[in-house]
């Protein structure tokens, strides 16, 4: 038996590992020829010390409490020269990628689809070459612009260990990939993917969740909610997507099957446009009711556009709002996101 360890640096690239049964992470890392701060590998100096965002996991008593104090160890420290997972499990290594002598995993990829799905929108699917592309729910990857020496940045909107992967972009006009997209860009067209990166990724599910999407800001959630769909959810899981027209509310045939397949998942759309039919106009922030802000006993994500990010964060501070946990990633269509854990 072995097991799935992301090891996410603090320059937000992610390396995935496979930790054998009884293996140390360290010694998975390894082997992987990613090489984890150390000194003693024994328990004694601490230079090895990660944090574990989640997963299952034995430390044993081989470590002295100058490495890791008790204090430590219940906030989720670790020692990877003596943590042996028992599930998979996201680490959090204090260093960068090159400090580590490894970085971002870079392939070729061939369009399989692409599909305009509104003005706003496009909708391109890829496959990845190679074995086991993995990412967590929520992260993105750089897509290269062929010929154009650029690349932009794209959150999965498809499911975590799958060769074929999906992305929902921004049509900008004037935009780089979007013209690439709506006036070159064919089925069988190949293109360099690098990734993947971020730290906005769905963490353990242990109360209720509020997602909230702008725009294509949609797509991390897509892909979360694939996940869950896998794998089960227990929990209140709500979406609240919002868009500036009728015609940009997209996937929402997607968002139906996923309430069909996730009994406790809802959702509502909200439209900014005054003159729109739309039940429900305004800001996302007019709609985010009680009952689904579970007195505060909730944890938050949200991706889209700056100046939605910005309201938000300013909504929950005029309101006296404090989620159990925020997570947010604000995007522009032409840089890479920005984030926070």
């Amino acid at each position: 038996m072995s097991y799935t360890v992301a090891l996410n640096f603090e320059d937000g690239v992610s390396r995935f590992i496979e930790c054998n049964d009884g293996e140390t992470v360290l010694d998975a890392a390894y082997r992987h020829k990613v090489n984890l701060p150390m000194d003693c590998s024994d328990g004694v100096c601490g230079t090895c010390k990660c944090h574990c965002h989640q997963g299952e996991f034995e430390l044993g008593d081989e470590y002295i409490d100058e490495a890791l104090s008790d204090e430590e160890a219940a906030e989720g420290m670790v020692l990877t020269c003596q943590m042996v997972p028992s599930s998979d499990c996201v680490v959090q290594v204090p260093v960068a990628s090159s400090l580590c002598k490894t970085g971002v995993d870079r392939r070729q990829a061939t369009i399989t689809r692409i599909e305009q799905l509104s003005e706003d929108s496009i909708e391109v699917e890829i496959d990845i070459e190679g074995e086991g592309f993995s990412f967590l729910p929520g992260q993105y990857v750089h897509l290269e612009v062929p010929g154009k020496g650029a690349h932009r940045s794209y959150s999965f909107s498809s499911r975590p260990g799958s060769s074929r992967a999906s992305f929902l972009i921004r049509n900008v006009p004037g935009g780089l990939m979007s013209g690439y997209l709506t006036g070159q860009a064919k089925p069988g067209d190949q293109l360099a993917v690098t990734g993947p990166m971020g730290s906005f990724y769905l963490r353990e599910i242990t109360r209720p969740v509020l997602m909230l999407a702008g725009g294509t800001g949609l797509a991390p959630f897509l892909s979360m909610l694939e996940q869950l769909a896998e794998t089960g959810c227990e929990m209140p899981l709500h979406l609240i997507y919002g868009v500036n027209r009728d015609d940009h509310l997209v996937k929402t045939a997607a968002l139906d099957a996923f309430a069909e397949r996730l009994p406790t998942f809802s959702y509502t759309t909200v439209v900014v446009d005054e003159a729109s039919d739309h039940p429900r106009k305004g800001y996302v922030t007019q709609h985010m009711d009680a009952e689904v802000m579970h007195g505060g006993d909730v944890d938050v994500y949200l991706c889209g556009p700056p100046p939605m990010v910005d309201a938000v964060l300013k909504h929950f501070d005029a309101q006296g709002i404090k989620p159990q946990s925020f997570h947010y990633e604000k995007f522009t269509p032409n840089q890479a996101s920005e984030e926070a854990a």
